[in-house]
């Protein structure tokens, strides 16, 4: 018998796509745990979609769902948020890629490592500004990496855990109060 061949999400040419933005242009670090193991809908940035999918992923909805009630404003129905990492927003999932239907396929795969090292990169580069942003007990893991930094910590958005912390944790008036504090602007997080 033939071993048949799965498919990796997200597409290759999207793997790295987090690290398009350069990293002394981050201030704000959201960490998600692996891509959406859906077709079609992981594109190499943590939580985001393509403009086209419908509906949004659970995680994503919860988070659009916190967005409006920490900040009072209206969101889209798309999942884009590529308006976040222009702001300076940094997408990145613990492991970058997964099996297709298979979330945590790939835990054991040396990606914890690779974003560890990204982790430590990142806090030489942008230092005490950096406001970091962990949802879960995965993205969790990262906190004693991130000492001086501002971490905001919470449940995951996952539709299991969302009504155990994460709603009501006001992350996005909070990232913003410590990049305020830091004498840096806020990031408009309207989708």
């Amino acid at each position: 018998v033939a071993a048949r061949e799965t498919e990796m999400v997200p597409a290759m040419a999207q793997v790295m796509k987090a690290f398009e933005m350069p990293l002394d242009q981050v201030r704000v670090l959201i960490v998600g745990q692996d891509p959406y193991p859906t077709a079609g809908h992981a594109i190499g940035l943590s939580f985001a979609v393509a403009k086209d999918v419908k509906p949004l992923p659970r995680s994503l909805k919860n988070m659009m769902i916190e967005l409006k009630d920490d900040l009072g404003k209206g969101v889209s129905s798309e999942g884009d948020l590529t308006r976040w990492v222009q702001q300076g927003v940094f997408l990145l999932n613990r492991h970058l890629t997964t099996d297709l239907s298979e979330p945590g396929a790939h835990s054991n795969l040396g990606w914890a490592q690779f974003t560890d090292r990204v982790i430590a990169v990142l806090n030489r580069q942008v230092g005490r500004n950096l406001v970091a942003i962990l949802w879960g007990n995965q993205a969790q893991e990262l906190k004693g990496a991130l000492c001086d930094r501002t971490v905001i910590t919470s449940a995951h958005p996952s539709p299991l855990s969302a009504r155990r912390g994460f709603f009501g944790s006001k992350p996005y008036s909070n990232a913003n109060a410590a990049l305020v504090s830091a004498g840096l602007s806020p990031v408009d997080w309207s989708c």
